[in-house]
């Protein structure tokens, strides 16, 4: 079957692949990551942040016993994925990735493979139907949803610039999943000039993003409770020996939390 990968239309996605060094991204990826680079050097070292902070937040949920997670904007895969990371703290761990890029979708089939005790699938699909997620069969097959999962919402909700649709996809998502699970998000800061010059690069690109200011990113976790240190730069959230010789806070675009359903 033949898969339309729309390359001459930039996707982000495919940028990011580039920009951390990857080889699955297209010239009209290459020249848009160009124009950003221009606007926002440290980029780079802002998505390498970002990937790591990834590892982190979901360590520290398998950590408090999430055994479920659901990637929404996985990405292209870069190891660690994330259930190289929950697997390791438990083998039984299960992980549905969604992303909406058809080239995400060849990859992920391909790449991302479970321990045997545990599971990992992909959906093709959109965050802006969080409904026809939650309803698809590769979630309600892999998760259980009477029971926690780790909701991540890791670089994607910057591409969502109406703040009252990115209120409703958080609050729909969360709203179909159990008391303990919990929700880990970082995305575009408004409090850093490069991030800002990064997104209107972006958005005048062809791929609309929004910086955030932490009090829009707290608003996110409304009704949950935020574990300690709250909403702050991904590089600064329960770093460890890497994640604080990795990045300076100049280059840090990203902020983020994690937070728990009561």
């Amino acid at each position: 079957m033949s898969v339309d990968l729309n390359s001459e239309v930039p996707h982000s996605a495919r940028v990011y692949d580039y920009l951390l060094g990857g080889k699955d991204n297209f010239a009209a990826d290459r020249s848009a990551a160009a124009r950003i680079l221009e606007a926002s050097p440290g980029l780079p070292i802002s998505m390498r942040a970002n990937r790591t902070y990834m590892a982190r937040a979901a360590r520290f949920l398998a950590q408090q016993g999430v055994r479920q997670f659901l990637d929404i904007g996985a990405g292209l895969p870069t190891s660690p994925n994330l259930h190289n990371v929950v697997q390791q703290v438990d083998p039984t761990a299960r992980v549905v990735y969604i992303d909406n890029d058809p080239i995400v979708s060849v990859h992920a089939r391909a790449l991302l493979t479970s321990t045997s005790e545990g599971r990992t699938a992909y959906l093709d699909g959109d965050v802006r139907n969080p409904e026809g997620l939650l309803a698809s069969p590769e979630v309600l097959d892999t998760l259980d949803l009477s029971k926690p999962v780790g909701l991540c919402l890791i670089a994607i909700l910057q591409f969502v610039t109406d703040e009252a649709e990115a209120h409703r996809i958080v609050d729909t998502l969360l709203t179909a999943l159990a008391p303990g699970s919990a929700l880990a998000i970082s995305t575009v800061t408004a409090h850093n000039p490069q991030a800002v010059a990064a997104a209107a690069r972006y958005t005048s690109g062809g791929i609309p993003a929004k910086p955030r200011t932490d009090d829009e990113v707290r608003a996110l976790f409304r009704g949950l409770d935020l574990v300690e240190p709250g909403v702050v730069l991904v590089n600064r959230w329960r770093p460890d020996d890497e994640a604080a010789a990795a990045a300076e806070d100049v280059n840090v675009q990203m902020s983020g939390g994690v937070a728990f359903k009561p």
